[in-house]
């Protein structure tokens, strides 16, 4: 969930330019609330899920559903029904979370309860608040000051315990030195407490576990929900931006493929010059990096692309709507989803279709001289 957060925030970043339209944009599709901008604050009522990203995002009314959040400062003042996704730098869950709760952050304080699962990782975590279920801590430092019901597994520099620390089921402790963490006795007894180093936590065993079908459709569902709803929430930001894309990459679809193939070489080009130069070394991964976050924008531009040609296909109109523009979003998603899993064929029309959303990202925003027609 963690790299689905992160991918979030990356096709967001992107997208940023394009919007520009005000301080903060607000859609409702249902039940659910879709919020972006510089600052931005959900005090309505009656919301299910909300969709939340901007620099400083607050959750400050209840609401029943799952929080989608990414920002630089994050605050979750009212109680979430469900469960909670959130990615950014300083975050502080201070209202109950009925469900999971998965937190990507620097500075991450949980001082209420969790309902489910906590699976948190940052520079600093601090739990107070109760967890209902397992914990799973990673951090530079980790302090656990709070009751967990559950399985507890931390992977940190420094762990330290609360004086109202306790854990009902075990401890497993990845640590540099394991045997100097001092565990209190008051919060579980030493043979529920396993000790390992940080390289069995990189390296152990289960990252070779086998993988059964029920994984793998797991897996492929999650895909495509992610694929969608990035692209719902893009389309319900910026609906004008996204259509001009999707736009120049069905109306220009081979020119806009040799875009997308021009601009991703460069940029995959580019690290390895970079890395040529030795000096430039510590340039190059920052060169991978963004021709992989540019190269999942235009696959999610791609295949909405993709759902708007399919569903025109069938007499539907250009969407208009955030409804019409959802649908267009999980029809792209399921059905590139499903040609995906056609072997080699697959691998040829996803990489198309990712080469077709990047040259459409490309032309939209560089607006290169030689890619326009010529005046009679």
């Amino acid at each position: 969930m963690f790299q689905i957060l992160l991918t979030i925030f990356c096709a967001l970043a992107l997208a940023a330019p394009l919007s520009a339209q005000t301080d903060s944009e607000r859609r409702t599709f249902g039940d659910d609330v879709f919020l972006a901008g510089e600052d931005v604050i959900h005090a309505g009522t009656g919301a299910d899920d909300a969709f939340l990203a901007g620099d400083g995002v607050t959750l400050e009314a209840a609401i029943t559903g799952t929080a989608h959040m990414a920002g630089r400062r994050l605050s979750v003042l009212g109680e979430v029904g469900g469960d909670l996704y959130a990615a950014g730098m300083d975050i502080l869950l201070g209202a109950p979370i009925r469900g999971d709760a998965t937190v990507a952050g620097y500075d991450i304080r949980v001082d209420r309860a969790v309902g489910g699962d906590l699976r948190a990782a940052g520079t600093s975590v601090h739990v107070t608040g109760p967890v209902a279920g397992y914990a799973l801590l990673t951090g530079e430092a980790v302090t656990i000051a709070g009751r967990i019901d559950g399985d507890v597994e931390v992977s940190a520099g420094t762990i330290a315990f609360g004086a109202d620390a306790e854990i009902a089921g075990t401890l497993t402790l990845h640590h540099e030195d394991p045997a100097s963490v001092e565990v209190p006795a008051g919060v579980l007894p030493a043979e529920r407490i396993t000790r390992r180093t940080l390289e069995d936590w990189e390296h152990g065993p289960r990252d070779f576990a086998p993988v059964g079908w029920g994984a793998v459709i797991a897996g492929f569902l999650g895909s495509v929900l992610a694929v969608g709803l990035i692209a719902t929430l893009v389309a319900a930001i910026v609906p004008q931006g996204l259509a001009r894309l999707r736009e120049q990459a069905l109306g220009q679809p081979f020119r806009t493929l040799w875009m997308g193939f021009l601009t991703l070489s460069v940029l995959s080009g580019a690290a390895i010059l970079l890395a040529v130069t030795v000096i430039g070394i510590f340039v190059s991964p920052a060169a991978v990096l963004a021709a992989l976050a540019v190269g999942f924008a235009g696959y999610v531009i791609g295949a909405y692309a993709f759902g708007v040609g399919l569903l025109g296909a069938f007499g539907r109109a250009a969407p208009d709507s955030i409804g019409d523009r959802a649908l267009a979003a999980f029809t792209g998603a399921l059905a590139t989803g499903l040609v995906t899993l056609i072997p080699l064929l697959g691998w040829v029309f996803a990489m198309a279709l990712t080469l077709l959303g990047t040259g459409a990202l490309a032309v939209r925003v560089l607006r290169p001289a030689f890619f326009t027609e010529r005046a009679a």
